[in-house]
């Protein structure tokens, strides 16, 4: 029972989905640049990564913090 609410919990935070959907993005992009230059795909999947990166502060404060206020 424990764990069902551990796992529940952290699945209300989603900046490791912004960031892991970001990623899949900038990999789908590599590879459809990945016939021109290997750097492409290399420089796409690191882009991907970024952009998550920078949106996930974005993110509305997840709903634990908000409750404690």
């Amino acid at each position: 029972m424990k764990t069902k609410n551990k796992t529940k919990k952290e699945n209300e935070n989603k900046s490791s989905w912004i960031t892991g959907g970001t990623t899949m993005m900038g990999l789908g992009v590599g590879f459809i640049l990945l016939k021109y230059s290997v750097m492409y795909f290399l420089a796409a999947l690191l882009v991907g990564i970024a952009v998550g990166l920078v949106v996930t502060p974005f993110l509305p404060v997840n709903k634990l913090n908000k409750s404690v206020k």
